[in-house]
Order: C-alpha cells, then structure tokens, then sequence
C-alpha cells in the first residue's frame, strides 16, 4: 500500500486527486540547508530523507511504498523557507514583489530495496506588490507555514502574474511527476496515464 509520509494538508488533497488509495505517516525531518548545498540538491535530499523515514515506519508492513516530498521557493541562490514571523512574512513577500523565482519540487518513492525520484522545477513571477497588499495579506495568516510565504492556491493567487510550469508542483506536490512514479512502482492510479509516460522519471 502507499503511504504518504507528510503533514501537509495539501499534499494529501492533491494526492488523493489521483484517485490512488494511501495512509498517511506523519514524519518530523529537519529542513535545513547545508552550507553550500545547491538549492536542487537541497530539495531532492529532504524529499529523500522524508520518504526514508516514513519508510522506517513502516519497516513492519510488507510492500509498503512511501511517497517523500518537498518544495522550496528560490530567488538568487536563496532558499525561501517557511517564515519564522510576521515581519520575516512581510520581508519574503517584498523580496518576491515584481521579480521572478523558480519554486522547486522534490518527490521520492521508497520501497523496501527500491527508490526513484523526480524532480519539478517552475518559475512564477509575481506583480509589484504594494505595502498595503502585502500587509493584508501577511494580516490573513496565510502566509505562516508556507514556503516563501504564500500559497499560490490562496489569496496569493492574484499576485502571481505569470506560472511557467506546474500548478501543483507550486502548490507542494507535482502530479505529473509523481503520476510516472507511481506507475513505475506498479501502482495504478485511477485515471490513464497521460501521454508520453511510458518511460520512467529520473
């Protein structure tokens, strides 16, 4: 069975879009970037680790697979993590205001002896934003426990004024990739699998 190791409310919602049944593991890995560490290598790294230690888990469950994601939002080589507090909120949402960035996602698919991973990467490229939209927004509580401070599904949805990429992969978890995946670990989801699949995500 899958097993989704994540306290992501989203992830499990745009999991189950796929029409695949899984369990939920709750799973308490350190997000921190090494110095140095390129922001891909980052993102591909806590997706592992989070994957490997649902896993662990579930090490007493036969053919257990477990699903690992992660998403960071990056600007000149910064990873923008979740912020820490209001002001830290407001400080993210200028440095994004009227630039581009690229939002990278990391999903993992674990077994017992067995392992891939994709990766997605998309850019988004937000309006000028003014102090007063931004204070309204960091002022809904939105922005707290997201990556960048935003959730492009949300009320940062009309800041976004360009996506190139995917929409769920911004959201935390994208389907295509995470589609192949499954299917590459025998697991059918509950829809034809989209044209041009047929070989594996590296």
């Amino acid at each position: 069975m899958l097993h989704l190791a994540s306290q992501s409310p989203r992830r499990r919602e745009l999991l189950a879009r796929l029409g695949v049944p899984f369990g939920v593991i709750e799973v308490d890995v350190p997000e921190e970037r090494a110095p140095g560490e390129p922001p891909e290598d980052y993102v591909r790294r806590v997706a592992r680790e989070k994957a490997g230690a649902g896993l662990l888990a579930m090490v007493a469950v036969p053919g257990a697979v477990v699903l690992g994601a992660d998403t960071e939002v990056v600007l000149d080589d910064r990873v923008f993590g979740k912020p820490r507090d209001v002001a830290d909120a407001v400080e993210m949402l200028e440095s994004l205001s009227g630039r581009s960035h690229d939002v990278i996602s990391a999903v993992s698919l674990v077994s017992a002896g067995r392992e891939a991973q994709a990766l997605c990467r998309s850019r988004v490229t937000f309006a000028e934003l003014d102090a007063a939209a931004i204070a309204a927004y960091v002022a809904s509580g939105e922005p707290m426990g997201r990556a960048g401070a935003y959730a492009i599904q949300g009320g940062a949805e009309r800041f976004v004024a360009r996506l190139e990429g995917s929409y769920s992969g911004v959201m935390g978890l994208p389907l295509h990739e995470t589609d192949v995946l499954l299917r590459q670990f025998g697991i059918a989801t509950g829809f034809p699998p989209p044209p041009g699949t047929t070989k594996g995500a590296s």
